[in-house]
């Protein structure tokens, strides 16, 4: 993902999605990894889904919701980016750097969200 820092949270979390998949895409052809790819593939994205959704009705509760949402998924995105790594030694900088951009999204996530409550 680089260092450039991407101010759009939009465009932050697609492109943490795409990352996640190119990551799996290298990742050895084991059962494990075949499993454990397809769940983080799907946090990944549901954490970008999940926060376009919180777009359309800004400061609703169901705004709120979705943004609880898309950090739930970002520290499920985590858990498996973490579990990958430890399994896949040679791809860990990738997998390390991916587990940031993890922690920074669901600081982030966790801002709006403390900002959005009455």
């Amino acid at each position: 993902m680089g260092r450039q820092h991407i101010y759009n949270l939009e465009d932050r979390t697609y492109l943490f999605a795409r990352e996640c998949r190119l990551y799996v895409e290298v990742l050895p052809k084991t059962l494990g990894n075949a499993e454990d790819g397809k769940q983080l593939v799907r946090a990944s994205g549901a954490v970008a889904a999940c926060y376009v959704g919180t777009d359309e009705r800004p400061g609703g509760k169901g705004s709120v919701m979705r943004a609880k949402m898309a950090r739930k998924e970002v520290r499920e995105a985590q858990y498996w980016l973490r579990l990958l790594r430890d399994l896949n030694d040679r791809l860990g900088p990738k997998a390390e750097e991916l587990i940031e951009e993890a922690a920074a999204l669901g600081n982030i996530l966790s801002s709006i969200i403390d900002k959005k409550r009455p």
